[in-house]
């Protein structure tokens, strides 16, 4: 490439880290070499400069510098197929809670990344090409859960699914609701919660912060659905924002953190008794229009270690729960 150019992001890169697109786009091209473009403002996102974590959204015009020729020796590389175990695909396919022409809804594992990262061996984006179902190509990422949090998660089946799904939930008409279990209870059973949050990064990875200055809006709804006395409360949250690890730190903002959550939590965030130490955050349920037309409305059950937990404090599960928080 010897001149300046423009691509634009296409539906299944959305919330896809820009290091990450480079390397898709452009293999050859070091990573210190790209922070320096970075760093000198010769790679722009929508005329703004970016940094190597900024997550891409539909749409958005990415500014190229000229990067030269690739090595005459870097031949294109053709991707081994990704390896399962036949466990691992089963679980997969047991996931499934809704699949159509367009639409495919997974009940994501705990535990399961949804995309590649450090050290990560395994996650749900190179495991697609087992969801094909009889297409031609693999479904496509829609958005994210973090590794650790369970629930409904969208994959598209086609790009013209894949762009309409991906533009409902960036203009924020798409309504989710997540369960999670919190130490203590609430001072205020219910209500808004306005945090602004900014990544901070460390050895220990990313840690979202609160930053009323700097940081981007964040904003979530809850109610308390449960408790189990005055031990732990079973909330129920909805997100008008989607900022990395939002719930979990606007739950710990409210002296409430996610149990299993040590990232946030501290040593505080685990129970004892024998409930599990691993995070209780479970993505409900998500209700936004259908890419073919009509409404899609899906539910996920609870993954085996909350629903242990559930059995364990003698929170009962009824309609009631499912109550969707809508402003």
């Amino acid at each position: 490439m010897s001149q300046v150019t423009t691509r634009t992001v296409g539906a299944d890169e959305a919330d896809l880290r820009l290091d990450r697109w480079f390397k898709r786009h452009f293999p050859w091209l070091g990573h210190a070499k790209l922070e320096k473009l970075l760093r000198t403002g010769q790679v722009r996102i929508d005329g703004g400069r970016a940094k190597a974590a900024t997550r891409l959204e539909v749409g958005q015009a990415i500014r190229i510098p000229p990067l030269g020729d690739p090595p005459k020796d870097d031949e294109p590389r053709v991707s081994k197929p990704a390896k399962a175990s036949p466990e691992r695909i089963a679980e997969l396919e047991a996931a499934v809670l809704h699949k159509d022409d367009a639409v495919i809804v997974l009940n994501k594992p705990a535990g399961l990344a949804t995309q590649g990262g450090t050290g990560l061996t395994e996650h749900l984006d190179g495991l697609l090409g087992f969801l094909k179902f009889g297409n031609a190509e693999r479904p496509r990422l829609v958005h994210r859960l973090d590794k650790d949090t369970s629930g409904v998660l969208l994959l598209a089946r086609t790009a013209s699914a894949a762009a309409k799904l991906a533009e409902a939930l960036r203009k924020r008409d798409a309504h989710k609701l997540y369960w999670a279990l919190v130490m203590g209870v609430p001072i205020q059973r219910m209500g808004k919660i306005e945090l602004a949050l900014s990544k901070l990064p460390g050895a220990a990875g990313e840690r979202m912060v609160a930053d009323e200055e700097d940081g981007k809006n964040a904003v979530t709804l809850y109610r308390t659905i449960e408790t189990a006395g005055r031990r732990a409360a079973w909330l129920g949250m909805a997100p008008l924002t989607g900022r990395t690890h939002q719930l979990r730190v606007h739950a710990a903002a409210i002296g409430t953190p996610i149990v299993g959550d040590g990232k946030y939590g501290g040593a505080e965030a685990f129970l004892t008794g024998g409930v599990s130490r691993k995070l209780h955050l479970h993505a409900r349920g998500i209700k936004l229009a259908h890419p073919d037309g009509g409404k899609l409305e899906i539910r996920a059950p609870l993954p085996p270690h909350m629903a242990a937990t559930w059995d364990f404090l003698g929170l009962t599960l009824d309609k009631s729960a499912d109550a969707w928080l809508e402003e």
